[in-house]
């Protein structure tokens, strides 16, 4: 039974996708199209490779020099993806480091808490920079993966924005506060 991993969907449906992919190409499809939304290291890609073939959701579609692979969705691959698209309730996260960190914030000088809020907001603006660039690079199409991925793609620049948006706020609910009731 194929445990409830969003990387082993990820993997899965990229490959569907792409209609097969070497692990090599499937990273580097993984980071272009999916870097913002879910990051894998190469060896946690590749252990994945080994247990959707163990479990019978790809296959080794053609082996090449020095041991490249490419891989390939078996019918029981595209079937568990659709199974886990429609079927599998989203976890929703809710766990943010942040958040924690500022229900703490009370335990440093006010201007030591305001300066982490605006370290905070500096790199969201550096972050939300590189997404407006990645967005400019792309060579967007009409297939799925360019269609879906400006989709999720306007999700991120929008969370980030009202996160940005958040700051400010925090900034000046920070500055009204009389140090001397904390």
């Amino acid at each position: 039974m194929l445990r409830n991993m969003s990387l082993r969907h990820a993997a899965l449906g990229l490959l569907v996708e792409m209609d097969g992919a070497s692990g090599y190409d499937l990273l580097k499809m993984f980071e272009i199209t999916m870097g913002n939304v879910w990051q894998a290291t190469q060896s946690q890609l590749y252990g994945e490779l080994n247990k959707l073939t163990a479990d019978g959701f790809i296959e080794v579609a053609s082996e090449g020099p020095r041991g490249r692979k490419e891989y390939r969705a078996t019918d029981a691959g595209r079937a568990e993806l659709r199974r886990w698209l429609l079927d599998v309730p989203p976890k929703f996260v809710r766990r943010d480091e942040v958040l924690l960190r500022l229900f703490f914030l009370g335990q440093v000088s006010p201007d030591e808490g305001a300066a982490f809020v605006r370290e905070q907001s500096a790199a969201l603006e550096k972050r939300l920079a590189d997404l407006g660039e990645l967005e400019g690079a792309i060579d967007w199409g009409d297939e799925n993966l360019s269609f879906y991925g400006r989709l999720a793609m306007e999700y991120g620049k929008r969370f980030m924005a009202m996160r940005r948006d958040w700051y400010e706020w925090v900034l000046e609910e920070l500055a009204k506060r009389d140090p001397k009731d904390g």
